[in-house]
Formats: structure tokens, sequence, C-alpha cells
């Protein structure tokens, strides 16, 4: 298979060296060029298109999110924004993904071996996501795994046993659990836009650097009728409100009695993601069981798959985003290889979904084995 080629753009040489020797150094990728900014970056544009671009929010000339939004509204090619500003949760990192940008992480930095590490391994993975992303001209919202692996690919293990109990029988409490990455934040807001006020309490993980989420969160929060979060340890899941794991911790759901709240937990990676879905339903699976929702949504690689398994074998009803509209559509069909997905559909069809759910009138929308293909 050819290499996957890189553009990497940012006005830091030392920044353009560091990337540029974190994707060479892989069997699966290669850096065609670098440029110091958006203008060379066009330059060399006009004579090869990279598979993946690497790019900077804050250059000179012009900025990263103003090249995003031509790029998109022109020549679409999937955009990893790498900034210092990912790791601020700075509100023009949620425009650069809103202007079309699949991805985003922190720039590497000076740490501890394991810091390194984790981040070549978020650097790479973000590429590969990158690489299979289907993006399509768009323009502005009115309104504003290698051989070379550097990381174990740990399993839900790590953070939470698996159950030895029974399934949960069915009560009155429901609650949703999603997981989303590469395209998941564009996807989030189209499912928690329309729901109403009563809908069941929803804990999402979005694979997001830490600090970004508490912004995206806050940008939720403003354009849905529910109340959207970044979760903290002991908050209660309660109807109308969506908690959102916080970037590089786990997010584990919990029940005490007939309430369900979350736990935001360290740990290592599991399927190379902190947070991770794979946790996040596992431990529904072991808090809600048959009381819980379980949706995987666009993205690349296998989290989610396993977890959503033991969900579904508990008695949950579970939905994998359909191909057509995901961003990349990794994560929902190694779930359905799994025989983790008990619904497959697009995704303007999932709040509808939801609300069904909550009024034990779910489902309503044929299995995928059923529809014909």
């Amino acid at each position: 298979m050819k290499p996957i080629r890189v553009l990497i753009v940012d006005d830091s040489a030392s920044v353009r060296q560091v990337l540029s020797e974190i994707v060479n150094a892989e069997a699966d990728m290669e850096v065609f060029a670098t440029a110091s900014n958006p203008y060379f970056a066009a330059e060399r544009l006009r004579e090869e298109i990279p598979d993946v671009i690497i790019c900077d929010i804050e250059m000179p000339r012009m900025d990263g999110i103003t090249f995003v939004q031509k790029l998109m509204s022109q020549r679409p090619i999937p955009v990893v924004i790498c900034s210092s500003l990912a790791e601020a949760g700075s509100k023009m990192a949620l425009q650069a993904l809103e202007a079309g940008a699949v991805e985003i992480i922190a720039k590497p930095k000076v740490g501890t071996p394991q810091f390194l590490m984790e981040a070549r391994t978020r650097i790479c993975d973000a590429v590969r996501a990158a690489s299979q992303a289907s993006v399509r001209v768009r323009r502005p919202r009115a309104g504003g795994e290698g051989a070379n692996s550097p990381q174990e690919k740990l399993t839900a293990d790590a953070v939470l046993p698996p159950s030895n109990g029974r399934p949960i029988d069915r009560t009155t409490d429901k609650v949703v659990v999603i997981g989303a990455s590469t395209g998941g934040t564009e996807a989030l807001r189209r499912i928690l836009e329309p729901l109403p006020v009563d809908c069941p309490g929803i804990a999402i993980v979005q694979h997001m650097p830490a600090g970004f989420t508490t912004a995206f969160a806050k940008r939720l929060d403003g354009l849905c009728r529910i109340e959207v979060r970044e979760a903290v340890t002991g908050d209660r899941l309660m109807p109308g409100l969506a908690l959102i794991a916080p970037g590089n911790h786990h997010l584990l759901l919990q029940r005490s009695g007939a309430q369900y709240h979350v736990e935001v937990r360290d740990g290592p990676l599991v399927t190379r993601h902190r947070p991770s879905v794979d946790v996040l339903f596992r431990s529904a699976a072991r808090s809600a069981g048959a009381n819980a929702l379980g949706i995987i949504m666009t993205g690349m690689g296998d989290d989610g798959a396993k977890g959503m398994l033991e969900l579904r074998q508990t008695g949950a009803h579970t939905i994998g985003q359909d191909e057509a509209t995901c961003i990349v559509y990794g994560m929902p069909k190694e779930a359905m290889k799994a025989g983790a997905v008990e619904y497959e559909m697009a995704l303007d069809r999932i709040p509808a979904e939801i609300v069904r759910f909550a009024h034990d009138q779910f489902p309503k929308t044929a299995p995928r084995a059923a529809q014909a293909r």
C-alpha cells in the first residue's frame, strides 16, 4: 500500500521538524512537504495534493481557521489541526472543527517519556483517521494501528474489570451512552440540538485532548435545549442533561439505588484512547444494562466495539451510525462486525430514536439486517 502523504503547515521550524520526525518514523506515512504558512502551502498544493494536512492555527499572513475554510470551500482535503490552543480549550480550536477540520490534537512538547509516547500515538492515529475521512465541499455555518505502534493497545480491563453479574432488569430510569471520534463534534451537535428537555440523561465520550472539552461542552450548551457540560465525578445523570468526558480522562457510569451518576477516572490509554468509549460502555453494561441505549458514531478504529457488545448482551438497545453519514466509518463498522449493533441508521434519524427509547416506543426502525442494501 502507498504511504499516507502528509503536508505540514506551521510557522515554527522546530515544530515542523518534530512533526516530520514523528510522521516519517511510521511505515505507513511520510511527509512529502512542509510550509511555514498557508500561502506557501497553497503554492505547494498547486503542484501536488497530499492525503492529509497537519496545520497550526496561529500563523503569519493567514490563520489556520481561514486556511481550512478556503480549503473546504474550494478543494477539500482532510486537515488535522495541531495547535497549542487545543490544550487550552480555545474557541478558535472549536471554530477550526466547525470550519471542516477532521481532528484536533495538542502540539507535542517536552515532557516525560510516557507523555511523548502518547503524543506520538495521538498524532499518528489522527493522521490515519484523517486519511480515511470523507470530506466534501462545505460553506461556513450561518453565524458563525501500524506495525510500528509505540503504545500497547489495552482493553477496558485496564480500567474496569468485566462484570460477572446477571443483566439488570428494565426499570423506568433510562440513560443514553454515546461514543464518537473523528467527525464526532459536528455529529454530536446534530444529535443533541433537536432533543427535548425531558430526554434521558446522556453520557458522552468524544475523543479530544485535555482542556478542549470544556469549550466544546459550552458551545453545545448554547445551541441545545438540554443542558450540556463537562462531567465531574459525582454528577448525577438526570433527564435533560448531557455530560461529556473531560479530555485525557475516562468516564464511567455508576448507579446508587435508583440514581445514576458519573465518575471521572485517570488510567492508561484503552484501545489507544483516554477517554475510551469501551470504558464508558462497559460501565453502562455493569450499572444500567437493559436500561441503557448505546450509540456508536463516526470515528476510526475499534474503540467501543467490545463495550457495545457487552451492553447488547445485557439487553440494552444499541445503534450504529451508518456509513453514508459517517466522516470515518470505522468504529461503527467494527461494532457491526462484532455483532454489537442492533440497529444501523443515518445520523439525523438518531435523535427521534432517543425520544422513542425514552417513551418505551423503541425501536421504530427496521434492523440493518432487514434493510435492503
